[in-house]
C-alpha cells in the first residue's frame, strides 16, 4: 500500500491529542477527519482505523519502540513505524522515520506476545483486577475479545418500519445488512459504512446500537400504557428503544444530571417519531423524590467503568484510574438505593451496566438486596454478557421486583 504523508501526519497529530493531552479518541478522530475535505472514504478509514488500533495497543507498541509517556513527536513516529512493520507495510523514506530495525521489532513482538498484559496491552492494575475478578481463563479470552474492532450494529426503529423493510431500504442505498439470531430488532453490517448519511437514517428507521445493549430495554418487560422511568438516560438510546417497545403508548420519563445529553435525546426522539418521552433534568433531589412509588418500571443504566465496551472506547484502558472503581461503586450504590424508591409495589426495576466486573454488577445487586432500601425487592433474573462469548459488548443486567 502506498502511504501518503498527510494521512500519517494526521494520525500522529491525533495520537498526540489522545496520549499527551488526554482527549477522547472518538472526538479526536472526528476532529482529525475534518482536516482535509479532499480525503475520500478509504483515506478516512485508514486514519480512523490506524488511530484506534494504535490506541488499543499503545502499551505494546511503546514497549517495542522503547519509548515512554509523555510521547514526543519522534516517539509517536517510532510507535507508528512499529505498527507499520507489524502490518507488513513498507516504510517510506521520510526524514521523520528513523532507520527501523525490522527484525528486532518482530523478535520483540514475538517475545512480548507471550505475556497477556503486553499482548493485549492492558495496564498492570486492570489486568490484575480483571484476572482476579473473572478468573485467568475468562479474562484471557475477554481481554483478546475487547481488542477486536466493534461491528456496526443497527436497531430497527419499529415505530417507523420493520426489520425487513429497513434491510430493503438500506440495500437500495448499497448497504448490505444481515439479521442476528436471538436479537429481535438487530441488523449487522458485514462491511463498515457511514450509515448516518443514509436516507433511512434521516427518516428515523434505525439507531446505531450494539446488539447486547439492545437486550437491556427488553429485559425490563415494558408494555404499552405503562409509566416508565429511565433514570440515567444520557442521550437516550435505551429510552428510544423503550418507546418502540411501548408502541408510543404510556409515559417514559427520561432523566439525567446532564441537560446537554437530554437535548440530544429530544433531537433523536423527534427523528424517531417517539412521542411518549418526557426529558427531565435532575438538578436537585426533589426531581427524584417527586416520583417515589409512582412507576411501573424503572431502568437504572448506571454509570460504570465501561470495561465491557472497550472495543468501542479503547482509550478507556488508559484513562481509567484505580481510584475510579472505588468512587463509581459508591455512586452506583447511592443511585440504586435512591432511585429504587421510584418503583411502585408490584413494579419492576432493571439495574444494568456496560461493565464486566462483579464489583459493579452482581455484588451491587446483593449489597442492595441486603440494605434497608432493598428489603422489599427480590431478584427475578440476571444476565452477564461477555464479548468473548457473544461477539458483542460486555453487559450486565438484573431484573428486580418490588414486592
Amino acid at each position: 500500500m502506498k502511504l501518503h504523508r498527510n494521512l500519517v501526519f494526521a494520525i500522529i497529530d491525533g495520537l498526540n491529542l489522545i496520549f499527551n493531552e488526554d482527549q477522547y479518541a472518538d472526538k479526536v478522530v472526528q476532529k482529525v477527519l475534518k482536516f482535509d475535505k479532499r480525503w475520500g472514504s478509504r483515506d478516512r478509514g485508514f486514519i480512523a482505523e490506524t488511530t484506534y488500533e494504535m490506541v488499543r495497543y499503545k502499551r505494546l507498541y511503546a514497549e517495542i519502540a522503547e519509548v515512554k509517556a509523555p510521547f514526543s513527536r519522534p516517539d509517536l513516529f517510532r510507535m507508528w513505524a512499529v505498527w507499520a512493520v507489524l502490518k507488513g507495510i513498507q516504510l517510506p523514506d521520510w526524514k521523520q522515520i528513523e532507520p527501523t530495525p525490522e527484525r528486532r521489532i518482530k523478535g520483540k513482538f514475538d517475545e512480548l506476545s507471550k505475556v497477556r498484559k503486553f499482548r493485549e496491552a492492558f495496564p498492570d492494575w486492570i489486568d490484575e483486577l480483571c484476572a482476579k475478578a473473572l478468573g485467568e481463563k475468562l479474562w484471557t479470552a475477554e481481554s483478546a475479545a475487547l481488542n477486536q474492532q466493534a461491528e456496526v450494529i443497527l436497531r430497527t426503529n419499529t415505530l417507523n418500519t420493520t426489520k425487513k423493510l429497513l434491510g430493503q431500504a438500506l440495500l437500495e442505498e448499497d448497504i448490505v445488512t444481515e439479521s442476528i439470531k436471538g436479537y429481535a430488532s438487530a441488523l449487522r453490517l458485514p462491511e463498515r459504512a457511514n450509515v448516518f448519511v443514509t436516507e433511512a437514517f434521516k427518516r428515523g428507521m434505525f439507531e446505531v446500537q450494539d446488539a447486547n445493549s439492545q437486550l437491556v430495554a427488553a429485559f425490563l418487560e415494558v408494555e404499552p400504557g405503562m409509566r416508565v422511568v429511565d433514570a440515567c438516560a444520557g442521550a437516550g438510546g435505551k429510552s428510544l428503544h423503550l418507546a418502540a417497545l411501548m408502541e408510543n403508548k404510556g409515559q417514559i420519563i427520561a432523566m439525567d444530571v446532564y441537560g446537554s445529553k437530554l437535548k440530544e435525546l429530544k433531537r433523536r426522539a423527534r427523528r424517531n417519531g417517539a412521542h411518549n418521552i418526557e426529558p427531565r433534568e435532575i438538578d436537585s433531589t426533589k426531581v427524584i423524590k417527586k416520583l417515589y412509588g409512582s412507576a411501573d418500571r424503572v431502568l437504572i443504566d448506571a454509570p460504570c467503568t465501561g470495561l465491557g465496551v472497550i472495543r468501542r472506547n479503547p482509550d478507556t484502558k488508559w484513562k481509567l484510574q484505580p481510584d475510579f472503581l472505588e468512587k463509581i461503586t459508591k455512586k452506583q450504590q447511592e443511585i440504586l438505593r435512591s432511585y429504587s424508591k421510584i418503583v411502585k409495589p408490584g413494579g419492576k426495576m432493571v439495574y444494568a451496566t456496560c461493565s464486566i466486573l462483579p464489583q459493579e454488577n452482581s455484588d451491587q445487586v446483593q449489597s442492595f438486596l441486603a440494605s434497608g432500601e432493598g428489603k422489599d425487592f427480590s431478584l427475578e433474573k440476571q444476565k452477564k454478557m461477555y464479548a468473548s462469548k457473544s461477539g458483542f459488548d460486555g453487559f450486565f443486567m438484573a431484573l428486580l421486583v418490588r414486592n
